[in-house]
């Protein structure tokens, strides 16, 4: 995983993991990376110091006293000092945010308040639209051409949101 320093077009600055160099491009140029703050998809990389774990503390220390002008340098030049922890970085805007708390919330009310049939679907769909059944609220599968077929024969049919964060 690489960790990129990112900024907006308007000067915002965040930052964000990617498995790799190729990653980071790919979704770029996908518009698929955007500023946390104002939903800007302008990015560019900025210069980041290097992350390097020290295993020589007690002489750093020591460093630190015969140096304090290089030491104070440092530290202005460190958005964070050693030991603190970035905050995490949004990956989606706050609007997205709403976007799949709506659409989970959705979801949630189908599968509490309808009948899951499995992969009855289809035929309880065509049973209910013909009169053959009493209607009720149904959920289950289908394949993409069964829903075409259903909608084709005038069976009114709603896919179920799929939440991008229920598949990982």
């Amino acid at each position: 995983m690489i960790r990129y320093a990112l900024a907006c077009e308007r000067g915002h600055e965040f930052e964000s993991w990617f498995p790799s160099s190729a990653a980071y491009d790919e979704q770029v140029s996908r518009a698929l990376v955007a500023c946390p703050v104002c939903g800007s998809t302008s990015v560019e990389k900025q210069l980041m110091r290097p992350s390097v774990a020290r295993t020589d503390k007690g002489r750093a220390e020591g460093r630190s006293r015969q140096l304090p002008a290089v030491q104070g340098a440092l530290q202005e030049v460190s958005p964070t000092t050693a030991g603190e922890v970035s905050p995490p970085v949004a990956l989606l805007s706050e609007r997205e945010h709403q976007l799949r708390a709506m659409l989970r919330e959705i979801r949630d009310h189908v599968t509490k308040n309808a009948e899951h049939v499995g992969d009855r679907f289809v035929d309880e769909a065509r049973k209910m639209h013909y009169g053959e059944t009493e209607h009720r609220s149904i959920y289950g599968e289908a394949t993409l051409e069964e829903a075409k077929a259903l909608v084709e024969e005038g069976v009114e049919i709603q896919p179920l949101p799929i939440i991008a964060d229920d598949r990982n």
